[in-house]
């Protein structure tokens, strides 16, 4: 009996400092404190003193305290042309100066309009003035006066984020009387490449972040934040099909920011252009409409249907037939793809180009030119 009963010592105390141990592992000395809530009481862990700097608190009240770093920095965006309201969006107040404060959205929100409202957390409304955007990026900025704003969102980074983390959205979904919602859930997956209708034409991808939160019309533009509260991702699709559910997607902010200073200034995104008219090569109707013969071997890539004069893809000898595989070293699907990885150059650069021509694979190099798209 003497026995038993030390052996029952020796298992809980073996289990009590594993646990002791596992926390010190994980999270380094317990601090702890007590916090009254009503009737209930709350316990924060904070973290340890030897952690990186900026890790999260985590509360009972999950997101919460997040949520209220940048809640006020949300905005609606209503869009109107001849005074008549054409829809509305959501959007975020991202930096300020000494006379504007700047609200980044998405291009299809304010797209066709020719005056936007902006609706702040305080309820209070001002005119915006739209100072550029982009179709590709389905990016915009609004400008309206600094006193209106109430409080500008932290930024954050894309760069180590990782399944499963939690993250969630603030925006306006459906109608006004559902003003600044917000959804949470988690990364669904990183670095998606999903088609975009740009013009009525899927001819686009966009390299996006994919999430479980609950994203509907009128979100888009709203960001998609962190657990601490920064901005990691404007969201801007949904993927729309009947047999698919809790699948949204947000454009990365670093995307967003890297032509945020053109487009502050009203102008155009300039982007790289090979200098050729091109078809998939699957597009079996086009090609015999062209009077392209590929060899049937060839099952993606994009075929050239013709080159322009005075740019690089004419300079570099390719021709009507030639059938684009690789750029760089990248390989070419479709012309959606095609795109996707020539406006990740700029003009002026010189890139290599696989493609086959009969039967026989060729390579070239070719300078980029600016493209009037």
């Amino acid at each position: 009996m003497k026995n038993k009963i030390i052996t029952i010592i020796a298992i809980v105390l073996a289990f009590v400092a594993g646990g002791e141990l596992t926390y010190i592992l994980v999270g380094g000395s317990r601090n702890t404190e007590t916090k009254e809530n009503g009737s209930e009481s709350s316990q924060v862990y904070n973290s340890c003193s030897n952690c990186m700097s900026g890790t999260t608190v985590v509360e009972n009240g999950g997101i919460s305290s997040s949520v209220q770093k940048a809640y006020d920095s949300v905005v609606m965006v209503k869009g109107y042309k001849n005074n008549q309201a054409t829809g509305s969006g959501s959007g975020f107040v991202y930096k300020k100066d000494d006379n504007y404060g700047y609200i980044m959205t998405n291009q299809h929100v304010v797209d066709g309009t020719n005056k936007l409202k902006i609706k702040f957390a305080s309820g209070e409304e001002v005119e915006g003035t739209l100072l550029g955007g982009d179709k590709y990026i389905d990016i915009a900025v609004i400008r309206v006066p600094v006193d209106k704003i109430i409080s500008v969102a932290k930024i954050g980074s894309t760069e180590e984020l990782k399944l499963g983390e939690t993250v969630f959205a603030i925006g306006t979904p459906v109608a006004e009387e559902y003003f600044n919602s917000v959804t949470g859930g988690y990364i669904s997956g990183l670095n998606r490449q999903v088609p975009v209708s740009v013009e009525s034409n899927s001819d686009w991808i966009q390299d996006v972040i994919q999430i479980d939160a609950s994203i509907n019309p009128g979100n888009s533009g709203g960001p998609l934040l962190n657990f601490n509260g920064e901005v990691i991702g404007i969201t801007s699709l949904k993927l729309i099909n009947s047999s698919i559910e809790g699948m949204g997607f947000a454009i990365k902010i670093e995307d967003a920011l890297k032509h945020i200073d053109v487009l502050e200034k009203g102008e155009k995104i300039v982007r790289p252009f090979i200098g050729i008219n091109y078809v998939n090569a699957t597009d079996t109707y086009s090609l015999r409409r062209y009077g392209i013969s590929i060899d049937s071997s060839i099952t993606e890539g994009i075929v050239i249907i013709n080159t322009i004069e005075n740019t690089g893809a004419q300079a570099a000898g390719l021709q009507k037939g030639d059938v684009i595989v690789k750029l760089g070293d990248d390989k070419v699907s479709s012309v959606a793809h095609l795109k996707y990885l020539l406006y990740k150059h700029d003009a002026g650069e010189t890139i290599k180009i696989t493609y086959i021509r009969g039967k026989e694979t060729k390579t070239t190099e070719v300078t980029l030119t600016k493209s009037d798209d």
